[in-house]
């Protein structure tokens, strides 16, 4: 019997990610790879003198480097990358579920991002995530940044510790969001409540915060789905922050008080 399309799509999309591998680039993002043993590592190129530097690291995840000349560095990433002399070749971290990122802590925060596709933003933005606690970060299969090495670079070593995770549909993650007791605040700069007098009296409630990309914000139906839009209070009468600057101050706003 011959499958459906569907079914072959779905098992075509399923090989395709097993066998989807990163090129991290750079000292820092390297050595948090190397140094997080959930991360599956593959291929590990370095110069003599980024290899001295991440000797501890390279002990501790016992693969062996492969020595480059740091004239002609032979990694395949971009040229114009600033690799400093290290690239490593990994799998995509899996982080599971919605529920088991989003469930049992106390006063959780999580962030949505609706077609946020730089990567340097959504690096910024899982660095943010991390210093100031958030349970996840949640972008969408499509139309958000994957892992890259130039996300891994800005997140800083976030990447391999703060729970990234990318849903197929938004508007429905909202959703099961809401039905586990979350609060979901869509920031929006027409909007008519900040976050603070939003949460006035929810400070204890779970909270999710959806941020759209620049320009566009968010989508119609992202706006239909949430409990309510919000703005950031702003003193000046003009101008817009970053989206990546946005979320670390919504996030700090939500902070339990």
């Amino acid at each position: 019997m011959k499958k459906p399309k569907w079914v072959v799509e779905k098992e075509q999309a399923r090989k395709a990610a097993a066998s989807e591998t990163v090129w991290l680039f750079g000292l820092h993002a390297v050595r948090d790879a190397l140094m997080n043993p959930k991360r599956q590592k593959i291929r590990l190129i370095v110069t003599r003198n980024a290899r001295d530097k991440l000797a501890e690291a390279v002990d501790f995840a016992k693969i062996e480097a492969e020595m480059a000349d740091p004239r002609k560095f032979t990694a395949p990433i971009d040229p114009g990358s600033v690799h400093q002399g290290a690239a490593l070749e990994v799998k995509p971290l899996d982080w599971g579920g919605l529920a088991e990122n989003c469930i049992g802590r106390e006063n959780p925060r999580v962030l949505l991002l609706d077609r946020v596709t730089d990567p340097h933003n959504v690096g910024a933005i899982l660095r943010s995530a991390e210093v100031l606690g958030a349970s996840a970060v949640i972008g969408t299969r499509h139309h958000s940044a994957p892992e890259t090495g130039a996300l891994a670079k800005t997140a800083s070593g976030a990447l391999e510790r703060q729970p990234y995770l990318r849903v197929r549909n938004l508007a429905d993650t909202i959703t099961e969001l809401q039905n586990m007791g979350y609060l979901v605040l869509g920031l929006d700069g027409e909007a008519g409540e900040t976050i603070e007098t939003a949460l006035h009296d929810k400070r204890t409630q779970p909270v999710a915060l959806v941020l759209g990309a620049e320009g566009p914000g968010l989508r119609q139906k992202t706006k239909e789905t949430v409990d309510q839009l919000v703005k950031i209070d702003a003193s000046g009468g003009f101008g817009s922050l970053n989206v990546s600057n946005a979320a670390a101050i919504a996030l700090y706003a939500s902070q339990p008080r």
